[in-house]
């Protein structure tokens, strides 16, 4: 109560702060880099991420496109090349005139070596930075080489890839809030007592988003997904806080005339209440950290610190701005077009027998589909991405007239000698689906001295340490035929080269679809662990976490296997990401519950009315909570082009309705069958309720 007390009693000077802490957030929020590559969160010590680092230590390159150029004149490619080459941070660009004067005739190329990089209207070049595939210098250079080369030029590789997908993310994500903030506002006028209040508590909400957003400048970057994703999903998780601060405020109201008293009370209630929520929806997104993957640790660690400044939030700025604002929002408050629930519940709790049987039919089949969610999932990021944009259509030019997919690079000691190198290159031609391999052995032969090549052609294939030798397939990245092929490749290399190492973004893909394999099922045994305990302490119960985890589970299992039902596919992080938010998230619905059938039935109820009336207090509260983290996610889910920000909405949207249906359904059928298991193995119901 003294920390209520306090609260009223500074409530001015609380709102003071609370808008001045708004300035740093904001600079901080523009401040914090957005990091749009999605292998740069592959474990350090893999051999692909090795590579690649050594590429840029020894090679001085890092980033590397490949580019189509359509309908223009042998001169005028040459031109642009000069262009090019000039950019900043662009190291190396690789043709014809590379290597020969353009006064020499391109025909006397190797016709095999010819055909590589050049088609009837069309001719190929590399272009190589001297930046990582990421970096803002890169994005930029990538911006200015489409400038300088036009339309008649096809840019493709993983810069390109990002700098199309930080536009896009630019221009959506103001988007996605303003639907999160509307469709949650539409669907708290609906669902509560007044026209003023979902203001409010959007206003306290997001002032708490901009506090996380800003204090994010302190980890120097965050990804693209925590970004976009975040804001939305701090809304949706936290306004449960909101409803039940004002909820008790105007039951104390009721019973107390000092509006500040009142307050005091149910900030010091609140704070009781929502720390066993906030806990387990915390633990839900620490889980996402113990991923190799560490993506997840961005966004778990982003949104579990946005949720501990969601609940400081509720009972600091929220009951600060609710006092202030007492007269207006009280004078525009309205029935709640919910309806008392008392007769639903009693009719529910009539046939609990059905819903026993329900649940359990459910099993089979939602397991079923929910196992098979990693056949309906795909790792090539290409894909996440709309149809027509740059980069995709790039890609697709290169694969149509080229033949090419995908574009591996093997680093080869230069103590390897020249004559096991050649019988490799030979070998690696022969494996499934390689359209060509380019090494400095295919473009010298066996009798030209390296000694006359150009300078610019030998930065790129040769360094003190190391040579490169570039690989193109026909597969597609992240496929089953390109990680077999990834895997012969391996192989052969490491016979002739047992310390030479495959890189690319076909062999970091095959990295990442291990690693998120394996962290799908980390991530869900540790979620499930974490949250098991928090309900055992807070419920002090062995049975009840067993029971509020089942509900959620299968709810998690019915809402992934629905993909599979559906025949729909998902990005490889939605998931991973999914099953442990949703159990995080909505668990909260099944303790709310749960906790009012324990009060009353240790408040001497027998179970038919103990889970009669903790359904029927409990459902409105469910339903609100519910339904707005369903309207915060939908519009997102509906709107988005990134299909791997509109996947995460959409699986938000539906978990939070079946879990919803399934806390209101069957949650109380199966407390009223395992009611005496239930009071025998908890601790506080044990001697007051047998």
């Amino acid at each position: 109560m003294k920390l209520g007390k306090a609260i009223v009693k500074n409530r001015v000077l609380i709102m003071i702060i609370a808008l001045l802490l708004m300035i740093p957030s904001v600079i901080g929020m523009v401040k914090t880099r957005i990091n749009y590559d999605m292998l740069t969160y592959l474990p350090s010590d893999m051999e692909t991420v090795k590579g690649q680092d050594l590429l840029m230590e020894d090679f001085g390159k890092g980033a590397f496109s490949l580019i189509v150029v359509d309908g223009m004149p042998n001169e005028d490619v040459a031109k642009m090349n000069e262009k090019l080459r000039q950019l900043a941070h662009v190291d190396t660009v690789l043709w014809y005139d590379s290597v020969f004067d353009m006064s020499v005739p391109m025909e006397i190329l190797p016709d095999k070596l010819y055909d590589a990089f050049n088609k009837e209207n069309s001719t190929m070049l590399a272009v190589f930075f001297d930046t990582t595939t990421s970096e803002d210098a890169t994005l930029d250079a990538i911006r200015e080489i489409r400038k300088i080369c036009g339309k008649q030029c096809f840019v493709t590789g993983m810069s390109a890839m990002v700098t199309d997908l930080e536009a896009l993310c630019e221009r959506e994500e103001p988007i996605y809030v303003g639907l999160a903030v509307i469709c949650a506002l539409i669907a708290m006028m609906i669902l509560l007592d007044g026209w003023l209040v979902p203001i409010i508590f959007l206003a306290s909400i997001g002032m708490a988003i901009l506090y996380n957003m800003g204090s994010n400048f302190f980890f120097g970057e965050i990804s693209y997904i925590t970004k976009a994703i975040s804001s939305v999903l701090q809304l949706a998780v936290t306004m449960d806080y909101s409803i039940f601060l004002w909820n008790s405020y105007n039951e104390k109201r009721r019973t107390n005339d000092d509006r500040e008293e009142a307050m005091a009370e149910a900030i010091h209630a609140t704070f009781t209440s929502v720390i066993g929520s906030s806990v387990t929806t915390i633990a839900g997104f620490i889980a996402l950290c113990f991923m190799s993957f560490t993506m997840g640790a961005d966004l778990g660690i982003v949104m579990a610190k946005g949720v501990f400044l969601g609940v400081i939030g509720c009972v600091t700025i929220l009951p600060a701005m609710i006092l202030i604002l007492d007269k207006p929002l009280q004078a525009t408050r309205h029935r709640s077009i919910l309806p008392d629930m008392h007769s639903l519940s009693g009719r529910l709790i009539k046939i609990f027998p059905v819903f026993v049987i329900i649940f359990a039919i459910l099993i089979v089949p939602g397991y079923y589909g929910y196992s098979k969610t990693n056949d309906e999932i795909y790792y090539d990021l290409g894909k996440c991405l709309p149809e027509e944009i740059e980069c995709g259509i790039a890609t697709r030019k290169l694969k149509e007239e080229y033949g090419v997919s995908a574009t591996h690079m093997a680093l080869v000691t230069t103590d390897t000698s020249a004559e096991s190198v050649r019988s490799m290159l030979k070998e690696m031609r022969d494996v499934d689906g390689i359209q060509y391999v380019l090494g400095l052995e295919e473009v010298i032969g066996e009798r030209v001295p390296e000694e006359i090549l150009p300078e610019e052609l030998m930065s790129v294939v040769k360094s003190k340490n190391w040579e490169l030798i570039l690989i193109n397939s026909e597969y597609d990245v992240a496929s089953d035929a390109v990680n077999a092929q990834i895997d012969r490749l391996n192989t052969i290399l490491k016979k002739y080269d047992p310390k030479g190492m495959l890189i690319g973004e076909g062999p970091c893909m095959k990295d990442m679809i291990e690693t998120t394999d394996h962290d799908f099922k980390v991530v869900n045994i540790i979620s499930i662990i974490a949250i098991f305990v928090i309900i055992m302490l807070v419920e002090k119960s062995f049975s009840l976490p067993v029971i509020l985890i089942a509900v959620i589970e299968l709810a998690i299992f019915i809402n992934l296997g629905l993909t599979h039902y559906m025949g729909d596919t998902l990005p490889f992080i939605a998931p991973i990401c999914i099953s442990t938010i949703q159990l995080g998230a909505t668990v909260d619905y099944a303790i709310l519950l749960t906790t009012r059938y324990k009060q009353e039935r240790i408040g001497g109820m027998e179970r038919h009315e103990a889970v009669k009336m903790a359904l029927a207090t409990s459902i409105p509260s469910i339903l609100v909570s519910g339904m707005g983290l369903f309207a915060a996610t939908v519009g997102v889910a509906i709107y988005s082009d990134m299909d791997i920000i509109s996947s995460m909405c959409s699986l938000m949207a539906r978990g939070a309705v079946i879990s919803m249906a399934g806390v209101i359904f069957c949650l109380p059928a199966l407390l009223m069958l395992f009611d005496k298991i239930i009071v025998a193995t908890t601790i506080d119901m044990r001697n007051k309720c047998l």
